[in-house]
């Protein structure tokens, strides 16, 4: 925000950042499952995710309260921390009140079907902060943080807050679309689009990845060792399957 709002008390707009990626894999062997629970083992495991989620609470400004964290069986993992964007010391004998009704959340869904060979994991990631801070400026480390071949992304504002005169504030800082948070050589590696509802303060983009290198998507295997017709359908599987999850229909 460019100027300080003159506000009566504090600012308790709540500002929720829902940020979902899908990593879409090809596994058709059972070695190939194998790399790639072991994978997802490794890159998505509770402990790596809690580094992320401190790291941005850190971006911005917000004090951990509390970390609980979870590794599944099979694969999967959750991360849930309570933050505290500010501190106020009222009069009294009361020390220190934290204003902690925010929170980061991350959690992870595995998903494989041997018929389409196709491995999908999904991570979901809230943010939810009161007051002045907004969570989009964060989007950049969360994209670059992890493989994302389709990204949805909804912000959302809500409540109000009270100017000095008393008029009654719905939004205190411009938003035209959450893609304009995110650096252009990132936009221009993906289709994008956006679902926005101005009125309500609600903002969706969804973007998919542009262009595929199969061998990113293969464990194990050399891109060059597949005959080239293989190689096309495994593409067009892949390249199916993102589609349907941008698009959020059966289409094929």
């Amino acid at each position: 925000m460019s100027e300080k709002l003159k506000l009566y008390g504090f600012n308790n707009l709540t500002k929720d950042l829902s940020f979902n990626i899908y990593d879409v894999c090809y596994a058709k062997t059972a070695r190939e499952l194998r790399d790639y629970i072991a994978y997802i083992d490794e890159q998505y495991n509770s402990e790596r995710l809690t580094k992320i989620l401190t790291s941005l609470t850190d971006m911005i400004g917000a004090k951990v309260l509390n970390i609980a964290k979870q590794d599944y069986e099979p694969q999967g993992a959750s991360v849930t921390i309570l933050i505290a964007e500010g501190s106020m010391v009222p009069a009294g004998e009361t020390q220190l009140a934290h204003l902690d009704k925010s929170h980061v959340t991350v959690h992870t869904y595995p998903e494989y079907h041997p018929e389409t060979c196709l491995a999908t994991f999904r991570v979901d990631i809230d943010v939810a902060t009161c007051g002045e801070i907004t969570p989009l400026s964060t989007l950049d480390y969360l994209i670059g943080s992890f493989d994302s071949d389709i990204i949805t992304m909804d912000y959302r504002v809500r409540g109000f807050t009270r100017d000095v005169n008393g008029k009654k504030l719905f939004m205190d800082h411009k938003v035209r679309s959450i893609q304009d948070y995110i650096d252009p050589a990132t936009i221009r590696r993906y289709d994008a689009v956006d679902i926005n509802v101005y009125e309500a303060n609600i903002y969706h983009t969804k973007m998919m990845l542009k262009d595929i290198d199969l061998q990113n998507y293969l464990f194990k295997t050399d891109v060059y060792e597949l005959p080239p017709k293989v190689r096309l359908e495994i593409m067009d599987n892949i390249r199916r399957e993102m589609i349907e999850i941008f698009s959020g229909h059966n289409i094929f």
